[in-house]
């Protein structure tokens, strides 16, 4: 009798597990599809990168667009979508854009050590797309920052396995699509990994050199973007920016101070993060920890810093769920996710153009929760003491 039980048992979590995966499959398939269905060419940040692809093929330069914020080698990487129709766009975009984020979520477990089969897998990745404002957005723009979203998880996950050659190869690759894992390097620069680190440097190097040569404006990207992003002088832009250089000057505080705030707390959280490297003890939760610390202290000061850059680093956070002690264990961590539930409505907040300051709220809460609770391990922790493990099976 009991090994019957134990039979239907079995037989019911193995159905739940597949019944899981079922819903996971609709709604990563709704959410491209609503995508493929609203646009025209598969997604607005996408189209400013084919536009400027398309004027290159022209004879024109990429950067007569002031909205084409990308190296020189991202044109020639976008320069296959200008060859295929419209209609194609529309649904090859979103699906590749929601494929890096699954991709990258499933990196991301593997770090921990989390089945890929596992019921908090599906979990995770639908709770991802159905609840994280974020990941909707992102599809719908279909930005380059999903390149950044898959890339850096591969990347640790290649570190934590001795790799670390590979991983700067694998950064690299992504900052010359889009230089949103340049600040990444600083953990090489942690971990004493010279070779990585040089060749983190030379992949974006030599690509973005190599294609400015075939540019009719070879240093646009620095006499023309670098300016922009530093002026942050689009008064559209601005309005979705996220960073505290851009919010609180729209609550009064003068632009000065407020660069000076965001720049003292990006330092600030680079030194946490040094001292998690160094302090935290090796295991499973050291490098995602060190750095979600560092790409969420370059987001507080970057120009621009959007709400969908939050995927590049909550993902990272949210896989180490099973262990005690991670972020993802705090109340804060939820606390600061809470504005980006869809269709929670914030008092005088409910205008798009108003959403940077949940953004901004979700972005700062994030950062200090991930750097407190680095200094909160270090005295709960002997350095030599074993990294905690997985406390649940999911």
């Amino acid at each position: 009798m009991s090994e019957r039980k134990s039979d239907i048992s079995g037989w019911l979590v193995r159905r739940a597990s597949w019944h899981l995966w079922v819903v996971l499959g609709v709604v990563l398939a709704a959410t491209a599809a609503r995508t493929a269905r609203l646009t025209s060419d598969g997604g607005m940040d996408n189209a400013v990168v084919v536009r400027a692809a398309r004027t290159w093929l022209a004879g024109g330069s990429p950067y007569d667009d002031p909205h084409f914020l990308y190296l020189p080698s991202a044109v020639l990487a976008a320069a296959g979508q200008v060859l295929l129709p419209q209609s194609a766009l529309r649904v090859l975009v979103p699906l590749a854009v929601t494929g890096c984020l699954a991709l990258g979520w499933a990196c991301a477990l593997r770090l921990h050590d989390v089945p890929l089969c596992s019921r908090f897998a599906a979990l995770g990745l639908a709770g991802l797309a159905a609840g994280f404002a974020p990941f909707s957005h992102l599809v719908l723009l279909a930005n380059w920052t999903a390149t950044a979203a898959l890339a850096l998880p591969l990347a640790l996950l290649l570190a934590s396995r001795g790799r670390w050659v590979a991983a700067g190869a694998v950064v690299g690759a992504a900052v010359a699509l889009k230089p949103l894992l340049a600040p990444l390097a600083v953990l090489f620069l942690f971990a004493r990994r010279w070779r990585a680190l040089a060749v983190l440097v030379l992949v974006p190097v030599v690509a973005s050199a190599a294609s400015g040569l075939l540019m009719p404006d070879p240093a646009g990207f620095f006499t023309r973007t670098l300016p922009f992003l530093l002026r942050g002088d689009d008064g559209f832009v601005r309005l979705y920016e996220a960073s505290p250089a851009a919010v609180l000057p729209r609550l009064g505080v003068p632009e000065p101070l407020a660069g000076a705030a965001a720049a003292v707390t990006a330092l600030v959280g680079v030194l946490c993060a040094y001292r998690r490297w160094c302090r935290g003890g090796p295991g499973p939760l050291r490098l995602p920890e060190t750095a979600a610390a560092l790409m969420l202290s370059a987001f507080m000061v970057s120009r621009p810093s959007y709400d969908h850059y939050l995927l590049v680093v909550v993902p990272l956070l949210l896989a180490g769920l099973p262990y005690a002690g991670s972020v993802a264990r705090g109340p804060w961590f939820w606390l600061a996710l809470t504005p980006q539930v869809p269709g929670l409505t914030w008092p005088y907040l409910e205008p798009v153009r108003r959403r940077a300051f949940k953004d901004a709220f979700t972005l700062c809460v994030l950062t200090c929760t991930v750097l407190c609770h680095g200094r909160a391990r270090e005295r709960r922790m002997p350095v030599d003491s074993p990294q905690p493990t997985a406390v649940a099976s999911f």
